[in-house]
């Protein structure tokens, strides 16, 4: 029997969610077995997944495989970085305070608001002409 050290979190962003295994390793992060660079095409959400380990300076101290579902690209980037951010919390409790001065612990609340009948989407209303 094989002993998992690893540490298992969620994180959530509008409709994206994103579970991810830390395990102590060498800085490699997959998601949905993709390598990230391949996945997240564009350099600014690498950045934005990045972030945390680079906070804390555990850049190449940990490896992370990821699932990711729903929503958009961006979303699933900043699930995926509230993730690590707990994640990391979760293997050493003096990194909260750096994480959490940074913002990246509060789970980004705003979703999408729902159609209301009458309206064509959730504000917006038919058009209306006087005469």
């Amino acid at each position: 029997m094989q002993i998992d050290l690893s540490t298992k979190t969620l994180g959530r962003r509008k409709e994206a969610v994103v579970q991810i295994k830390l395990i102590g390793g060498t800085g490699k992060i997959t998601v949905n077995e993709k390598p990230v660079n391949e996945y997240f095409a564009h350099i600014e959400y690498q950045n934005l997944i990045n972030a945390p380990f680079a906070a804390t300076g555990t850049e190449k101290s940990f490896d992370v495989a990821a699932r990711a579902k729903g929503g958009g690209i961006k979303g699933q980037a900043e699930a995926l970085q509230l993730a690590i951010a707990r994640a990391l919390i979760k293997e050493n409790a003096e990194l909260r305070a750096t994480l959490k001065k940074l913002g990246f612990l509060s789970r980004d609340p705003r979703v999408k608001e729902r159609k209301k009948y009458g309206k064509k989407k959730a504000r917006r209303s038919p058009q209306w002409s006087k005469r």
